[in-house]
């Protein structure tokens, strides 16, 4: 089993270790960020979420006020028919990759990984979405979900705003 995990793993390792000069990817040096980041402040952010109709609210900690957003975690879990023969599993686990990584692409997904080990919950997938119904509904079109190889469980999730999920 921890063999099929590393061949799961292994495309997304190598597509976020993609060693691409950040020119070529069409992001500005540091320099020409500075100068052309604008001035965010929370309540400019705050404001904007709401009104795509994210849910936020603010903790304040001392001096320091969060601005947290509600994600969407998906535990991907072991589903009811996994009995396909290697060669539609692999082709399975190929769309399955490919689907999580449009979502990523996309900006739906913010974090997507297989958990190690042989235990029921295979892997997670964070959501950034407004409702819990869409963030549902994209982990429904997954084609593993879809063949019933795996089932969602869909919980929200609070981070804070300018943390690694953006």
């Amino acid at each position: 089993m921890k063999k099929l995990i590393y061949t799961l793993a292994f495309p997304l390792l190598l597509i976020s270790c993609k060693d691409v000069p950040e020119q070529e990817r069409g992001i500005p040096g540091p320099e020409k960020v500075a100068a052309e980041k604008p001035k965010m402040n929370i309540d400019s952010v705050e404001n904007d979420l709401k009104e795509k109709g994210y849910q936020t609210f603010r903790y304040k900690d001392g001096d320091t006020t969060y601005l947290m957003q509600q994600y969407y975690m998906v535990f991907l879990k072991s589903g009811a028919n996994r009995s396909q023969d290697s060669t539609e599993a692999a082709r399975l686990q190929k769309e399955h990759l490919t689907y999580l990584s449009r979502m990523a692409e996309e900006g739906y997904a913010s974090l997507i990984g297989p958990f190690g080990g042989d235990g029921d919950i295979r892997g997670i997938a964070v959501y950034n979405t407004a409702t819990l119904e869409e963030a549902d509904s994209l982990a429904r079109q997954d084609p593993m979900v879809k063949a019933g190889r795996l089932e969602v469980e869909v919980n929200p999730w609070w981070t804070a705003k300018g943390g690694k999920l953006n």
